[in-house]
């Protein structure tokens, strides 16, 4: 949500200095709809069609595993490795942050693979975040990744430089829409919307089977069998889900006050949005509300069959929609936007909660402390969120920049994709259209071969949302992965229980220590304090000349 909210705060007229209460007061209208939107249907959802929800099924198992003494044993292990690479990552962050006074300064910016590939964005750059973020993926995502960058920044993107004078002038820069930044970025997009695309379809379709085929059963309560059940119908039920099932429905959370809630907060949303986001009309906000419970059933649905919430992909509808009712001319990119994060916030928090009800089911917690829990935690990250994004929006000048140490590639596809929503293609590059074509059904194609083909060799083939990432922002973050992969897979070749059972330890660790050095370094940066030693690598003739600039004459 911030790095939607940064990139439009940055490219419209009345938005160029967004008021923190302003990002925090639309978080509190929009994010606890999906919350009500879906309460009425947990039983339906969890009991009656026995959805699977594999993340929340997974999070149930590993809860239940630390209430045995071996679990409790474990997990005092994985909390101390988890410390461990925790305070390593947090002391390489700030060993790194000395040599990082100027631009391309600093570890981040070591040509590892030579200059020629730096140019290309082929390097590794020390990030211990994205190190990490490789162990914990599975291979085919990092691979995918990586796949992605060298088609784009190994092969299209020097034989589109070619063109240059031919496909867009030559006087622009490369920063420009117009030119090769346009293919980057809207071939990402296309890429990005043939998947989001094809699996809203995909999910879809089970959807209307799983939902049919409960419809045709006399008993309600038969297993689904798209959820990986038998399809007949067990006439016994355990002890443990008599209880889970007993306890579930204990603590009812009345329907009246789940659909009150929903339209008291519509209401007051349909009435405040305007002001926060003038080209965001009253009626474009009424209709979302409308259709958005029946969306959110969906996602929400979709996600218990195949633990993959399309949140997203109804974003980008929202985007197209609203954005081409509103028109270019009534500043229908904002509006675009802004409906986007309003659509994405109820159908993710809705697809969340359910997920939640799953976990509670299998360890007996009580559903009315899960959804009071939801609504807590939803209210602390419509505070904590903005202040984080305040936070980097205030000290780092350059944030959301391709160059920059975040460029947040999200921001830029989906603020795209809200101009082409109102604009249409007219303004894109010579044959940037045809090539957005191409790989849009290659997109498609690439998912269907994917279901298609055995799963032996299916989970081979890349996932183009994956590929999509490095279009824009290059490859350096998807070696840094593969980095992590390979670290992963030599340890569970030497002792694969260890590296099972502190893995993802060892990744928090990363991650998390990584993340938290932001923090001071960005008080740091807000302080006015700045590294004393900038870092920099240069060529062999580069050098030279800079030596030879530098030494005085006679």
């Amino acid at each position: 949500m911030s790095e939607r909210i940064a990139k439009l705060s940055t490219d419209t007229h009345d938005f160029k200095n967004p008021s923190l209460v302003w990002i925090i007061s639309f978080l509190f209208v929009v994010s606890f709809l999906g919350l009500f939107s879906v309460v009425p249907l947990r039983k339906i959802m969890v009991i009656d069609f026995r959805l699977t929800y594999p993340s929340g099924t997974a999070t149930a198992h590993l809860i239940n595993s630390f209430h045995t003494p071996q679990g409790a044993k474990l997990a005092k292990k994985q909390v101390r490795e988890l410390g461990k690479f925790f305070s390593f990552s947090f002391l390489w962050g700030f060993f790194q942050w000395f040599y990082t006074a100027g631009d391309d300064c600093g570890f981040e910016s070591f040509p590892s693979l030579g200059l020629k590939a730096y140019k290309y964005k082929f390097y590794f750059d020390f990030s211990a975040t994205y190190v990490g973020v490789g162990m914990i993926c599975p291979y085919i995502i990092n691979i995918s990744v990586l796949v992605g960058g060298i088609l784009s920044w190994g092969l299209m993107w020097p034989l589109i430089e070619k063109r240059k004078g031919d496909w867009y002038s030559a006087d622009l820069k490369e920063t420009s829409l117009h030119g090769l930044q346009g293919y980057r970025v809207f071939i990402a997009i296309a890429m990005i919307l043939g998947d989001g695309l094809y699996n809203f379809l995909k999910v879809l379709s089970r959807t209307i089977i799983g939902l049919s085929h409960q419809f045709q059963q006399k008993d309600v309560s038969s297993d689904l069998p798209t959820a990986n059940h038998s399809s007949h119908v067990s006439s016994q039920v355990s002890y443990d889900d008599k209880r889970r099932t007993q306890l579930f429905l204990k603590d009812q959370i009345p329907a009246w006050f789940a659909i009150g809630g929903y339209v008291v907060i519509a209401v007051i949303s349909t009435a405040t949005l305007p002001h926060i986001f003038h080209q965001l009309k009253w009626y474009y906000i009424l209709v979302i509300y409308i259709f958005a419970p029946t969306l959110a059933f969906c996602n929400a649905y979709g996600c218990g069959l195949t633990d993959w919430s399309l949140a997203s992909t109804y974003g980008k509808l929202a985007i197209f929609i609203i954005g081409a009712w509103a028109g270019a001319a009534h500043g229908g990119v904002l509006a675009g936007l802004a409906a986007c994060g309003v659509m994405m916030n109820i159908v993710a928090t809705a697809s969340d909660l359910m997920q939640d009800f799953k976990t509670g089911y299998l360890t007996l917690a009580s559903p009315r402390s899960m959804f009071v829990s939801q609504i807590i935690g939803t209210a602390m990250g419509c505070v904590i969120a903005p202040c984080v994004f305040w936070l980097f929006y205030k000290a780092f000048d350059d944030l959301g920049q391709p160059e920059s140490q975040y460029p947040a590639p999200y921001a830029v596809v989906y603020r795209n994709m809200a101009l082409l929503g109102v604009e249409g293609f007219s303004s894109l590059p010579k044959n940037c259209l045809l090539l957005c074509y191409v790989f849009f059904a290659a997109a498609i194609l690439i998912n269907l071969t994917r279901d298609l083909v055995d799963k032996r060799w299916g989970r081979f083939i890349p996932l183009p949302m994956a590929m999509a990432i490095p279009f824009y922002i290059g490859s350096y973050f998807a070696i840094d992965m593969c980095v992590g992969s390979l670290i992963l897979f030599v340890w569970q070749k030497i002792n694969k229980a260890k590296a099972d059972a502190f893995g993802p330890a060892v990744a928090s660790g990363l991650i998390c220590g990584d993340g938290i050095w932001t923090l001071p370094a960005s008080i740091l940066a807000l302080a006015g304090v700045k590294p004393p030693i900038c870092m920099k690598f240069l060529s062999r003739g580069t050098n030279v000349r800079v030596e030879n600039f530098l030494t005085p004459q006679g």
